[in-house]
C-alpha cells in the first residue's frame, strides 16, 4: 500500500508580507534616486564619479590605517592587564572592555567604508560602459574599453583585499569580546591567570589583519593610479572620427 505524504500547510500569502516587500522595494527605490541626486550634485560642482572614488578610497585607507594601529595598541594594552600587576581585577576589565568597544566601533567602520566605496564604483563602472558607446574616434573608444578593463581588474582586487581583511577582524573581535566576558564573569586571580594563555593565539591573529590591511592599502593604491590615467583619457566627444 503506497505511503501517503504527510500534509504540510503552505504559508499563507498574508498582506503583512507583500507590505514587507513593498516597503523593501519602495525603500531600495528611494535609496537609488537619492544616490543618483547626490552624484548629479557632486557634478554639477565638478565632482565626478571617479573622484569621488578616489577620496573614498583614500579615506577607507586611512580607516584601515587607523584601525591597524588601534589594534596593535588594543593588544600591547591586554598584555599590560594581563601580566602586569597593577590595579583592580574591576578596574581592568573596565580597560578591556573599553579597548573591545573601540575596536568594534572601528571594525564597523571599516564596513561602512567598503561598502561606500563599493556603491559609486559601481554607478562609476555604469556610466563609463554608456560613455564607450558615445564615442566616435574608435581607437580612443578601444584605449578607453582598455582601461576600463584594466582598472575594473584593479577594483577585483582591492575589494577582494578590503573584505580579507575585514574577515581577519572577525576572530580578533570574537577573541577580544570573549575575554572581556570571561574577565566579567570572573573577576579573581585565576580568570588573569586563564587570559595569559589567550595572547599567543590573538597576538597571531592580530599580525594576519595588519599583514591583510597592508596589502589591501597596497591593491588601493594601485586602484587608485588606475582611476588617475582613465582621468588622463580624452572624452567620448573629443577627438576625430
Amino acid at each position: 500500500m503506497k505511503q501517503l505524504k504527510p500534509y504540510r500547510r503552505k504559508t499563507p500569502y498574508t498582506s503583512e508580507s507583500f507590505s514587507k516587500r513593498a516597503v523593501g522595494a519602495f525603500s531600495g527605490f528611494v535609496a537609488k534616486k537619492c544616490r543618483h541626486f547626490y552624484y548629479r550634485t557632486k557634478e554639477s560642482f565638478g565632482q565626478h564619479k571617479r573622484d569621488i572614488v578616489v577620496c573614498r578610497v583614500e579615506d577607507a585607507c586611512e580607516s584601515f590605517e587607523d584601525t591597524r594601529i588601534h589594534f596593535e595598541d588594543a593588544l600591547e594594552r591586554f598584555k599590560s592587564i594581563v601580566t602586569v600587576e597593577y590595579g583592580s581585577l574591576e578596574s581592568r576589565y573596565r580597560q578591556l572592555k573599553r579597548e573591545f568597544d573601540i575596536s568594534q566601533k572601528k571594525s564597523i567602520a571599516v564596513s561602512e567604508k567598503i561598502q561606500s566605496i563599493e556603491e559609486v564604483s559601481d554607478a562609476l563602472f555604469s556610466e563609463w560602459e554608456v560613455e564607450l558607446m558615445q564615442y566616435t574616434n574608435r581607437t580612443l573608444r578601444s584605449q578607453s574599453r582598455q582601461q576600463l578593463k584594466i582598472t575594473r581588474q584593479h577594483y577585483g582586487r582591492l575589494i577582494k583585499a578590503m573584505y580579507q581583511a575585514e574577515a581577519k577582524i572577525r576572530p580578533v573581535l570574537a577573541a577580544f569580546r570573549d575575554q572581556v566576558l570571561f574577565l566579567k564573569h570572573n573577576l579573581n586571580a585565576q580568570a588573569i591567570a586563564a587570559l595569559q594563555h589567550e595572547l599567543v593565539e590573538m597576538s597571531v591573529d592580530i599580525f594576519q589583519l595588519i599583514q591583510a590591511m597592508e596589502y589591501s592599502i597596497k591593491e588601493a593604491n594601485d586602484f587608485v593610479t588606475s582611476l588617475v590615467d582613465y582621468k588622463g583619457l580624452p572624452g567620448p566627444h573629443q577627438g576625430s572620427a
